[in-house]
């Protein structure tokens, strides 16, 4: 992993904990593999010797030529997210076991999604933007006759980990909840509360419409300028997914129009240009990719990974094992 990740995810409390289940070095961190890698003493004994990695943010690919160089490995403990960026078809060829903390990760996202649904269908934010212009008393029954949370319709596009956590988190509040997912059992949804749902649908008849799909080629643009229209008039879009699931510049142009709201906390580009018109539109609410793990829930991560090593251990399988098959269409 890098450094930084180290740090954040491996401070305080948790190296320790990692120290208590494992036979590990606390001051070895590698930040590559290869010969070429800043000098680590021993290099090559140490990872000749590892049986599992221990794995964050900035971990490079674990290829054949790295894999090579470690002979005993036997698995990959990801202490963040997805594990595409480092797990390798080499690795699946080898039978490594690969756990990740994705369903940790999970839950700050949910979190974030619950308050960005709740508080668009009480126009928090855009009430907050008129009552800072008014400084003065507002007739919010005449400003805002449809406002509130009973009996409306949330759309949810990927029941992934997130989705389903926020299904789980809707649950309480008198909401309908419909889901798009062509992987998704229709029936297990029903369980967690909500209706399955075709991705048309389902744009029409939301209220608040919260992606939660990975970013893949057949993913990518899901919402275009034409379904992006079949959104009702003063809708509201949450993506804490990806950025390249909606066209930026379609979006843009519904959101100037002042049509739909949307809460965004990923864009396409990453950061958009400093004269995008979404950092100042009353009816958007830009963040900087803060819904995932921050501070403090960075020790879930840590801690999520640390079980999962000592399961392996104790002889036990991954309470959180990545399934090959299901990277195809998942994050």
């Amino acid at each position: 992993m890098s450094p930084g990740t180290r740090a954040a995810v491996l401070g305080g409390r948790m190296l320790p904990e990692l120290v208590r289940v494992a036979d590990v070095d606390p001051d070895l961190l590698l930040t590559g593999f290869g010969p070429d890698e800043p000098e680590v003493p021993e290099l090559g004994r140490r990872l000749a010797q590892a049986e599992v990695l221990f794995t964050g943010w900035g971990c490079p690919p674990l290829d054949a030529e790295a894999l090579d160089r470690m002979p005993r490995l036997r698995a990959v403990v990801h202490a963040a997210g997805s594990v595409k960026h480092h797990v390798t078809e080499a690795c699946w060829e080898r039978g490594l076991l690969v756990s990740s903390a994705a369903a940790a990760n999970a839950v700050p996202v949910a979190e974030y999604t619950l308050a960005a649904i709740l508080f668009a269908n009480k126009r928090v934010l855009e009430s907050a933007h008129a009552y800072r212009a008014a400084r003065a008393p507002i007739d919010l029954l005449r400003r805002y006759p449809a406002v509130g949370n009973y009996h409306r319709t949330v759309g949810i596009v990927g029941a992934s980990l997130v989705g389903r956590r926020v299904l789980e988190l809707l649950r309480p509040f008198d909401l309908r909840v419909l889901v798009h997912d062509p992987y998704a059992d229709p029936g297990e949804l029903a369980a967690l509360g909500a209706e399955a749902c075709a991705l048309d649908e389902l744009l029409r008849r939301s209220d608040v419409v919260s992606l939660h799909a990975p970013a893949l080629p057949g993913t990518r643009h899901l919402l275009d300028a034409a379904r992006l229209a079949l959104m009702p008039d003063g809708a509201t879009l949450v993506n804490t997914a990806r950025g390249s699931l909606v066209d930026t510049v379609a979006l843009t142009e519904e959101l100037v129009a002042g049509r739909l709201h949307a809460v965004l906390d990923h864009t396409e580009p990453e950061v958009l240009p400093a004269g995008s018109p979404l950092y100042v539109l009353p009816n958007v609410l830009l963040t900087p990719h803060v819904a995932g793990s921050l501070g403090g829930e960075l020790d879930r991560l840590a801690a999520t990974a640390v079980e999962e090593l000592e399961r392996y251990a104790l002889g036990l399988g991954f309470r959180h094992a990545v399934d090959r098959g299901r990277l195809s269409y998942s994050a």
